[in-house]
């Protein structure tokens, strides 16, 4: 996207200095990375990413300030995972944009999704500073978004995270941590911010406190930085040891509630220049918003609303795959107006394609922030790491700026 820097980007590239990269990256996250990460990071103008951090935020803001879209998100909350003492706006956001072309030409970025869930915080700074050391790029390009640097960055993360507790008494849970391909994330979390990892499942539960073990002790805990997904804790039948209803005594970084509030759920309510066409399913197949979706099926995506990495994702679904959906079901499911990538990074195995996710985060008593963007890399039609193996020049990547 700035010619003179891809230009020489490529021309010096060379396959040993990605090895020699892809080596640090282990070393600096304490286990191998699984997902792909691309060969080379990507060079974009500020005023895009900025564009496209303004969008984000002004889309959060006007769902955060709207109680009646609240109250039928709160609806779409499964009731076992409705979870108490909700904080009054989600403490991490992501919002992913595909780059088109305009029929005039120009590029233009629209939103994919939303999600009020962490991303990959921790990661992606280090795979952009392992990008800078390894290529040896030009100082004065930044990956930081707001005018951040390493230190505000983290200051940040530990206010949110941390929020002032002892770090002992504040854990990262997930679904079995150390098999998710997240675990590069976490060990740098984990070791920058002095808190531990544990799998929620081994939480225990006395009154309305909640313990882990470390080192044979019991610690309680006061701060949990929930990367656990319901979806998931619901597919694997995850038996936990307390109840998310139930009313704990423990803060949440990232309330669980919000997972549900902003998200795919989100799009049919969002009346934006950024924001692609989408109806509810049930809704579609009812006959209410029959028009809503106009044009060729091929222009069609149906999502399930609460499933992660593309999970259930259909490109141009036929009425078969439509009707045969439980009617119970539809509801949980999304019809998009597809979003059509642009290939606009050049790489030796042609253009490729490029999602740009920007990463928030938003502390109490404080406000929205944009800090981070991660790109993923791809040729097909879907754009995560999972999707796009066996190939070159894919995957996960970082967004460097001009100041």
């Amino acid at each position: 996207m700035i010619p003179a820097l891809r230009d020489e980007f490529n021309r010096r590239y060379l396959p040993q200095t990605y090895r020699h990269f892809l080596h640090s990256l282990d070393a600096c996250v304490r286990t191998h990375v699984e997902f792909r990460v691309s060969e080379t990071p990507c060079f974009f103008p500020r005023e895009l990413l900025q564009s496209m951090a303004a969008a984000g935020a002004e889309l959060t803001h006007r769902l955060v300030s709207d109680r009646a879209y609240l109250e039928a998100s709160t609806a779409a909350i499964p009731e076992a995972y409705r979870v108490a003492n909700e904080t009054s706006h989600p403490h991490f956001m992501t919002a992913d944009f595909g780059l088109v072309r305009e029929p005039d030409g120009s590029i233009t970025p629209r939103l994919v999704e939303m999600q009020a869930f962490p991303s990959v915080f921790g990661f992606q700074f280090v795979v952009s500073e392992l990008y800078r050391a390894a290529y040896n790029l030009d100082p004065s390009l930044s990956y930081f978004l707001n005018g951040h640097t390493e230190a505000s960055f983290w200051k940040l993360m530990e206010r949110i995270i941390v929020a002032g507790h002892d770090p002992e008494t504040v854990v990262l849970a997930d679904v079995e941590p150390a098999t998710q391909k997240t675990l590069p994330d976490f060990h740098v979390t984990a070791d920058r911010l002095g808190i531990s990892i544990v799998d929620i499942a081994e939480l225990e539960p006395d009154g309305q406190k909640l313990y882990y073990r470390k080192d044979g002790r019991r610690i309680a805990v006061k701060r949990i930085y929930n990367r656990a997904i319901v979806d998931e804790l619901v597919r694997k039948q995850v038996p936990l040891k307390f109840g998310y209803g139930e009313p704990l005594e423990v803060e949440w970084a990232g309330h669980p509630n919000w997972y549900f509030h902003i998200s795919k759920f989100s799009l049919p309510y969002l009346q934006h220049w950024a924001v692609p066409r989408a109806v509810f399913l049930d809704r579609f197949l009812a006959g209410k918003e029959g028009t809503a979706l106009a044009g060729s099926r091929e222009d069609w995506v149906l999502k399930p609303l609460f499933s992660f990495a593309g999970a259930g994702v259909r490109f141009a679904p036929t009425d078969e795959e439509l009707h045969a959906i439980p009617v119970k079901q539809r509801r949980n499911y999304l019809l998009q107006e597809r979003v059509r990538f642009e290939p606009v990074i050049d790489t030796p195995h042609g253009k490729t394609q490029a999602e740009i996710r920007i990463l928030y985060l938003w502390p109490d008593q404080g406000h929205m922030e944009p800090v981070l963007s991660l790109v993923r890399m791809g040729r097909g039609q879907m754009m995560g790491v999972d999707h796009n193996r066996n190939q070159e020049w894919v995957g996960a990547s970082a967004a460097f700026f001009l100041p």
